[in-house]
């Protein structure tokens, strides 16, 4: 498949030029300084690509350039595929959003919720109710990570091996199981808690459509999308295209660090952040959902689908911050903005951190990479690097602003 391209003269699209060279030369900045290694940013309106830029290196020690064509790990911009993934299922009548987990997944039936102590001498009770289908899309299951430290039943996770979500050489099915022999944080339905939920969303479209999920991906999404560069693996031809994986280091720069195991298809698919993808493939997926389902002919999701995806599913219709109150989610970031199936969404623009508008929807990897649906504006957008912050950041705050300032119409 051919890299991602420049279709239409920025202006021709309601785009300023100099507010993008400022977008630009922003980031450009971060590269020179030493803060990314490179990167690749692309805004599109009514579906065609008006600015595209690529800087500096994919691998520093190697010298080796951004390009159209670069994979990316991105982490957690898997979650919204493996939602649409389930989605699909929902629409086939093979299972309900208001469907018990352990009707598919058994190891989930006598759910126990965390009540007080730590994890040394936890007490729980039984669940008032069972984890729903959409509880796991919509991050209210009460699953963590263990990786937060800001709760005991996180540190019942790192006590069994999950720390990075998955114990080391187990696979899906094994993952998913010692998830749900583990307490809730809370009740299912009450309150939103970012977590491992898309990777038991993941079981369960396996168990569902009998396939593995890699195989359900590429067959009935990737596929008909012509995402031909997206998977849990690189193949040998792709590996030379793979950006090299950073981290923070204490003194504000950049240094290598170890990444997913994408050469070989992994023994654990996740679910919730196993790909590998490009920048044309992440403009397919985020062009399916301005189109509301469907891409050059192919509808893989009805309209009303996607906009009930879209829509926030928060209890009582709150932002992140007002119900994920935990230390992890309390943060400016999370106001105004609430969660659908898969993807945040934009509930009320005037509390945002960032210029956002309504209903705009995507979600972010944990190596800063991003994407982002704008209904209103009938803008998509997408930036790409390769770096594992050690905290919080300003790169997609300072990304909004400069994208906010550039549109024009």
């Amino acid at each position: 498949m051919a890299p991602l391209r420049q279709e239409v003269d920025p202006g021709a699209a309601g785009l300023d030029t100099g507010a993008l060279d400022r977008l630009d030369g922003h980031f450009a900045r971060e590269v020179d300084e030493g803060r990314l290694p490179g990167f690749l940013v692309a805004l599109a309106r009514g579906g065609r690509v008006a600015h595209l830029t690529v800087h500096g290196r994919r691998d520093l020690a190697a010298g080796l350039p951004v390009t159209a064509d670069t994979l990316w790990r991105i982490y957690s911009m898997t979650k919204p595929m493996t939602s649409v993934a389930a989605l699909m299922l929902v629409e086939e009548g093979r299972l309900t959003l208001d469907d018990p987990v352990a009707r598919y997944l058994p190891s989930f039936a006598e759910p126990r919720v965390y009540v007080e102590g730590t994890a040394d001498e936890v007490v729980t009770r039984p669940a008032a109710g069972p984890v729903l289908v959409r509880h796991l899309m919509t991050h209210t299951a009460g699953l963590t990570f263990g990786f937060y430290h800001s709760h005991p039943v996180d540190a019942l996770y790192r006590a069994a091996g999950l720390e990075s979500s998955v114990r080391p050489g187990t696979d899906l099915a094994g993952t998913v199981d010692l998830y749900a022999g583990l307490p809730l944080q809370f009740e299912p339905g009450t309150q939103w808690n970012y977590s491992v939920a898309s990777n038991v969303l993941g079981r369960l479209v396996e168990v569902v459509s009998g396939q593995p999920l890699d195989v359900f991906l590429a067959e009935r999404l990737f596929g008909p999308l012509g995402m031909t560069d997206t998977g849990f693996h690189v193949t040998d031809e792709q590996a030379g295209r793979l950006a090299e994986l950073y981290g923070e280091t204490d003194g504000g720069g950049i240094a290598p660090v170890p990444g997913l195991p994408v050469r070989g298809r992994p023994r654990f698919l996740s679910g919730s952040g196993g790909l590998v993808s490009s920048a044309h493939d992440v403009h397919r997926f985020t062009e399916l959902l301005r189109r509301r389902g469907e891409l050059d002919g192919v509808r893989l999701l009805a309209p009303a689908t996607v906009d009930l995806m879209t829509r926030n599913h928060l209890p009582g219709g709150a932002d992140l911050r007002a119900v994920g109150s935990r230390p992890a989610h309390d943060e400016p970031g999370n106001d105004g903005v609430g969660f659908g199936l898969g993807v945040s969404v934009v509930i009320d623009p005037g509390r945002t951190q960032a210029p956002s508008g309504l209903g705009t929807h995507g979600w972010s990897g944990v190596a800063t990479t991003t994407f982002w649906v704008d209904p209103g504006r009938d803008l998509t957008v997408q930036f790409m690097t390769q770096v594992r912050p050690r905290s919080s950041h300003t790169v997609f705050r300072d990304l909004k602003r400069l994208v906010h300032e550039a549109v024009t119409d």
